[in-house]
């Protein structure tokens, strides 16, 4: 993984950048940092091209690679298939290779649409002066662009600085719908950007109305977008969503009013059906995770045994049914004598303050415990981080613990105070959700970075706790699971409201969504660590494969909360021996970790956010 950054010019005027979006680069990029500069003929454009790397498989490799032909790479990415890379290979290297051997757009796009794994890139092919960049199909890594129209100036970045005042709104983040093509020679001779746009075929559906306005209407302000005139189009990696409606069933059901039970799901697994289903699931889903947990750093400088202390995986970890699924796969194929760490955030529960005596009303105050607020110094005071994942996730400890004692795995206790928040939010925080600005993007950065983080308290021999920072380079995440198995509430009362013909649809628009929603802005957050956020549950392979199915083999949302929605993961949880996790009702991560209590606020999660402006 990499910061990249990009700044075209049309002057002859030099490239300033930001020293904050400098820092924030190097953050995600703390092994090597280097800049290479290219110039038009007569110097009618110029291209600063900045890498940062975060050294993650093969030999360390330098960004910007430049090639002997004078074409430049700027790679953030993974190739997890789709072209071969041997253990001792760097990706960036190959993709490079790959690249310069390309002469027209067909044989870029080809080399593109190969491509398995989460990337974002920006590429200068010196042959034709043109500068292509964009981003995966889904979205899985962070691209933001910029243009300054009076300095004529287009600047693309990994993670950008919200500033105050008129450049508050100056970033966007570059659309997932395809790559983008700039004619250098063309541009400055216009003194104009214009976009040529070659987007993903998506199942099927028209480009120009169905995909088009999003690449060529969120261009930045004075810049323009066309759709390529030879008509290209970039392979979609993953198949279309089934669409299919089922017939009227006469099966027994469950009362939708009843209480999830194991039982519950042992009674569906034994349907052969099922059985069948959960098993594809299974051995999909697990490769998955084997390719981001074995794609590993390299050890150049140390040919003994990994160390038993220091883990290289750790997952975001509530306790709930996707982290629970994760951790179980990831024990698969991660050797026992590693450890794995469980990566837990709590944000401290806020004790009201007590009125005065003389205002207190009658009957509207219930007797309240004594002051239990901790600074989170002492692990010893937890009852302040007491929050609901913190519980689930002791419970799921205790579950993997079942699953394979012999592993050490690493509960990382990481509380947070109101605080820290508040002094991290602006420090940090605010910069790499930025220019995503909603509630619910603060809740849910703020508890991610935290997370990621890694520091805070892991079990000592003496059966007390420890200070403890994970050293783990890759993080998986479990996004992708709600938004292809009916797992956010709002499916359920799709489903009621509009049956299964509703809940495609809301289905369809989740997926869609899901790179400008969630993705980059979790890019953002996970790497500002010197970590890489990995995402099993929208693998090609696992998405390709959800799609194929009918809607009602992912979920049954006639049946009750806990077992309905993503029912078949939960079965697949069963299969890979899980207990009580299976049958976890989902809880957002804002409200099991407690950041949306934090500070009191009465707010949806729509709503801009204050928090997130710098002063």
């Amino acid at each position: 993984m990499c910061g990249i950054f990009c700044a075209l010019s049309l002057s002859p005027a030099r490239c300033v950048w930001s020293k904050a979006v400098r820092e924030h680069l190097k953050r995600r990029g703390p092994d090597l940092s280097r800049e290479v500069t290219v110039e038009g003929a007569n110097s009618c454009y110029r291209c600063l091209f900045s890498a940062h790397v975060l050294h993650m498989r093969g030999l360390l490799t330098p960004q910007p690679v430049q090639d002997d032909a004078g074409n430049v790479l700027l790679w953030n990415g993974e190739i997890f298939g789709g072209l071969p890379v041997t253990p001792e290979e760097n990706d960036t290297a190959v993709v490079s290779r790959r690249l310069s051997s390309c002469v027209g757009p067909s044989e870029i796009l080809a080399v593109l649409s190969a491509l398995r794994g989460p990337w974002g890139f920006v590429y200068y092919q010196k042959a034709g002066d043109y500068l292509w960049f964009g981003r995966d199909f889904l979205g899985r890594r962070s691209l933001l662009w910029a243009f300054d129209a009076e300095v004529g100036a287009l600047t693309l970045t990994s993670v950008a600085a919200c500033e105050s005042g008129p450049a508050a709104s100056f970033w966007q983040e570059v659309p997932a719908v395809g790559v983008y093509r700039i004619d250098l020679k063309a541009v400055a001779e216009a003194g104009r950007v214009t976009f040529e746009v070659y987007p993903w075929a998506r199942g099927g559906r028209d480009l120009v109305s169905g995909y088009g306005p999003a690449a060529l209407e969120s261009t930045p302000g004075g810049c323009t977008a066309a759709m390529n005139r030879s008509g290209l189009v970039l392979a979609s990696p993953v198949r279309p969503l089934n669409t299919s409606i089922p017939k009227l069933s006469d099966e027994e059901e469950i009362h939708p009013n009843s209480h999830p039970r194991v039982t519950d799901l042992e009674q569906l697994l034994a349907s052969k059906e099922n059985d069948a289903e959960v098993s594809r699931l299974t051995d999909v889903l697990s490769e998955a995770v084997r390719r981001r947990v074995q794609s590993l750093p390299f050890k150049a400088r140390d040919d003994s045994p990994p160390s038993n202390e220091g883990a290289a995986v750790a997952l975001l970890f509530s306790g709930g049914l996707d982290s629970m699924v994760l951790a179980a796969l990831a024990d698969r194929h991660i050797p026992a004598h590693q450890p794995i760490d469980l990566l837990n955030v709590a944000f401290e529960l806020q004790v009201p303050k007590k009125p005065i005596e003389s205002a207190r009303k009658p009957g509207k105050h219930k007797n309240k415990p004594a002051d239990c607020k901790s600074d989170g110094a002492d692990p010893q005071t937890s009852g302040a981080f007491d929050v609901p994942d913190r519980i689930t996730g002791k419970a799921g400890l205790g579950e993997l613990r079942d699953l394979n004692p012999e592993r050490r795995w690493n509960f990382v206790e990481i509380n947070v105070t109101k605080e820290e928040l508040q002094e991290m939010r602006r420090e940090r925080v605010c910069h790499l959700v930025h220019p995503l600005d909603t509630v619910l993007d603060d809740s849910i950065g703020c508890a991610v970075w935290f997370a990621a983080r890694g520091t805070g308290f892991a079990a000592a021999e003496d059966g007390g706790q420890r200070p403890f920072t994970s050293s783990a380079k890759v993080v998986l995440t479990g996004i992708g699971a709600d938004e292809q198995l009916a797992g956010y509430s709002r499916h359920r009362v799709r489903f009621t409201a509009s049956g299964h013909e509703g809940l495609i649809q809301e289905l369809q628009m989740e997926l869609g969504r899901i790179p400008s929603r969630n993705l980059g802005r979790d890019d953002r957050v996970i790497g500002d660590h010197g970590k890489e956020a990995r995402f099993p549950y929208l693998d090609e392979d696992v998405v390709s494969h959800l799609n194929a199915l009918p809607v009602w083999e992912k979920a049954d949302l006639s049946l009750p909360r806990g077992v309905g929605e993503k029912l078949l993961l939960r079965l697949t949880a069963r299969r890979l021996g899980l207990g009580q996790s299976a049958v976890l009702p989902k809880r957002a991560m804002q409200f099991g970790s407690r950041i949306a209590k934090m500070e009191a606020r009465r707010e949806k999660a729509s709503d801009k956010c204050t928090r997130l402006l710098t002063e």
